[in-house]
């Protein structure tokens, strides 16, 4: 008869393998969609409508190049369960850096699409708030477990 730890920490440990497929599943998508759906042409102009002051040509397209492989290579990591905690820094990176464009767009008062899944609807801010924040909480709650773990 097993214990009610031990019951729980098998739970908890269902919960991260589903939080990391659902997570890595959704990066993996997210880096597909801009690759193969909208195409990097349009992620390219996406990027530049944020105006940032740092990211000018030519490295609005190394960016928008880029990215969509990091998502799918750390998505594709997350959710088969390697390099765990490598992994789970270059999203929270990654979230971080969409976080400041993000940020920076909405001080600027933008409208514009925000380039994530190829649509043109501009960005509802408070609604990627509440997007970063579930990052946040889904990533950290991962490198809980594995520092719980020690995996």
């Amino acid at each position: 008869m097993r214990s009610e730890r031990e019951t729980m920490a098998k739970d908890f440990t269902i919960l991260a393998w589903m939080v990391s497929v659902a997570l890595g599943t959704w990066f993996v998508g997210s880096g597909v969609w801009k690759i193969a759906v909208s195409g990097l042409d349009k992620f390219t102009l996406d990027i530049g409508n944020y105006q940032l002051p740092f990211i000018k040509p030519p490295l609005d397209a190394v960016a928008a190049f880029t990215v969509p492989w990091v998502e799918i290579v750390a998505g594709l990591c997350l959710a088969v369960g390697i390099w765990r905690r490598a992994t789970l820094l270059v999203l929270a990176g990654l979230v971080a850096v969409f976080a400041i464009c993000v940020g920076w767009a909405w001080s600027q008062g933008l409208n514009i699409s925000c380039g994530c899944h190829g649509g043109d609807k501009p960005i509802h801010y408070w609604g990627k708030v509440a997007e970063f924040a579930g990052y946040y909480a889904a990533l950290g709650f991962l490198w809980w477990e594995c520092s719980r773990r020690r995996i």
